[in-house]
């Protein structure tokens, strides 16, 4: 008898990915454990994904939507920064997976560039008009707003900081955030970059 193709078994195999990842990150990844949780086998596996490395990154790249979802409400770019902290706590073990191994398993053998970086790219958009001029002007204040918000959130991933320091580090996180977006949108007023 013929093997029929399991239309479902990719979001199977994704759903049991993102399942296992979350409860203990890259240890409870085997293609063992992915196949019980999928409830499929190791073979069926790995016919529609040949490597650990091909799970890894349709998990990484549905990760990125799910982080762009999580932006797309906001309306302003410091809302933006609160959501994107928001997520990283939520799912702190995804998106560890996420900056530790963005680059790594997806790019194409060159170095990262900006069109890499959808969720940049949408949130450089997005804002500039806010911001007043260009988007290339405005790459360094939605730069430095992403290093800022992937700092705090790591800081609070790692519980760097004394528990009763949290609620400040993302309130000077959010200070810092406006005080960008008030110096941007007063040197477009002033005709300055």
């Amino acid at each position: 008898m013929p093997r029929h193709a399991d239309p479902d078994l990719e979001k199977r195999v994704l759903d049991a990915a993102q399942k296992l990842w979350r409860g203990g990150g890259d240890k409870t990844l085997s293609m063992r454990m992915l196949a019980r949780a999928a409830e499929t086998n190791t073979p069926a596996i790995y016919r529609r994904f040949k490597t650990r490395e091909d799970i890894l990154r349709a998990l990484l790249l549905r990760l990125r939507q799910d982080v762009y979802q999580a932006l797309q409400p906001s309306q302003s770019l410091e809302e933006a920064c609160e959501h994107y902290v928001d997520f990283a706590l939520r799912r702190p073990r995804e998106y560890e997976l996420y900056y530790a191994h963005q680059y790594e398993f997806l790019r194409s053998g060159r170095a990262p560039g900006r069109e890499e970086m959808p969720v940049f790219q949408w949130v450089l958009k997005r804002f500039t008009e806010p911001l007043g001029g260009s988007p290339e002007e405005r790459a360094r204040v939605v730069l430095a707003v992403w290093a800022l918000a992937h700092g705090t959130a790591t800081l609070l991933i790692a519980k760097a900081t004394p528990p009763e320091l949290a609620k400040q580090l993302r309130a000077a996180c959010a200070r810092a955030v406006a005080q960008l977006v008030r110096d941007a949108s007063n040197g477009s007023k002033s005709g300055s970059p």
